[in-house]
This record gives structure tokens, sequence and C-alpha cells, in this order.
């Protein structure tokens, strides 16, 4: 449960960030990536996995460098902004990290799915792989570290210990002024009648 107050509206707005800067990246990628393109001749479809990577360490590491950072770095924002959007602060990092890189494969899947209809886009699987270890790499770069941050500001801004339950009052020593403070009365319930 949430806290209200300015902590709450705070993970709030926080969240409502990750979504808005999360719609606007994949807007980016979709127009980066499912655009038709005005091209002389294309390559053919690569679906031998490390086929297109090979392929540019072949061409010298400067091409190399660049082909392979673009993989890398077209969905990265994606390992920040997808926990970001979900706004939670209590969760095991390798779920979140396993949970981060599937959505980015199944993101990536479906651009590339989509690009075998637009002319002048290839289908790579290189690109799968590329985008989802971009999306592990930015995630695990970012978040746990983030997370952490966020989780020790949240612990100093907290006010008073919580108030003592009745269940406490068992093991409170006697003359304690929580033990000894009244309960108030119990909530009732009005009856209702069974229709007929």
């Amino acid at each position: 449960m949430q806290r209200q107050g300015q902590g709450g509206s705070a993970a709030f707005r926080f969240r409502v960030a990750g979504v808005i800067l999360l719609l606007a990246h994949l807007l980016l990628v979709a127009w980066l990536t499912l655009r038709p393109l005005d091209v002389v001749w294309v390559t053919a479809a690569n679906l031998e996995p490390l086929a297109g990577i090979r392929a540019d360490l072949a061409l010298g590491a400067p091409q190399a460098i660049r082909r392979i950072g673009e993989g890398l770095l077209l969905l990265a924002p994606l390992g920040v902004l997808l926990p970001m959007a979900g706004g939670k602060l209590a969760v095991s990092p390798l779920a979140s990290l396993a949970r981060t890189m599937a959505a980015g494969a199944f993101i990536s899947l479906g651009i590339e799915l989509l690009q075998t209809g637009i002319p002048g886009q290839v289908v790579d699987v290189d690109s799968l792989l590329l985008n989802t270890v971009g999306v592990g790499l930015a995630h695990l770069l970012v978040v746990p570290a983030g997370r952490a941050k966020l989780r020790r500001a949240r612990g100093r801004g907290r006010g008073p210990a919580p108030a003592r339950t009745p269940r406490d009052a068992a093991v409170l020593p006697e003359g304690d002024p929580v033990r000894e403070a009244p309960q108030g009365t119990p909530p009732t319930i009005t009856r209702v009648g069974i229709a007929p």
C-alpha cells in the first residue's frame, strides 16, 4: 500500500512521468524503424543468429562499433523507462531484470515482424538480440542503484514510527501507555433483512 500525502503523490508523479517518457520513446522508435525507406536495393533478411554481427565486425572496428552500438542503444531506454512506469521500489532485482528484458525482447520482436511489410526495411535477428541486450544493460546500470537511492530517500522522509497495534499489547510490559490506552468501541454492522 502506498503512503498518502506528499510521498504518495511524488510516487504517482514519478510513475506518470515514466509512462509519458515511455510512450514518447516508443513513438520515436516506431518512426525510426517502421517508416518506408526509398532505397535502390535491400539486403536479404538475416535469420541466422550472430551472422550480421560477424559481418559488421568484418567491416572494421569503426563500422562495427557504429552498427552494433545502434542496435544496443535503440531500445536501451526501455531498460529504465519500463520499471519507472511500473513504479515499484521493493522488487527482486533478478525478477525485475527478467521482466524488463522479456518486455524489451517482445517489443523488438514486434518491430521486426512489422518490418516484414514495410518497403526498404529488412528483418534482422541480430537486431532482436542487440536490442534485448541493450535493454538489459541499461537496466543493470541504472535501475538497481536508482531504486536503492529512492528507497533511502523514502525512508528518510517518513514521519514518526507507526502506532502499535492491539497484537503488540501481548508483548508490552505492564504500565506501558500504549497497552493501557482505551481501544474504543468496536464497529457495528446493521442487519439487512432477506427479501422473500
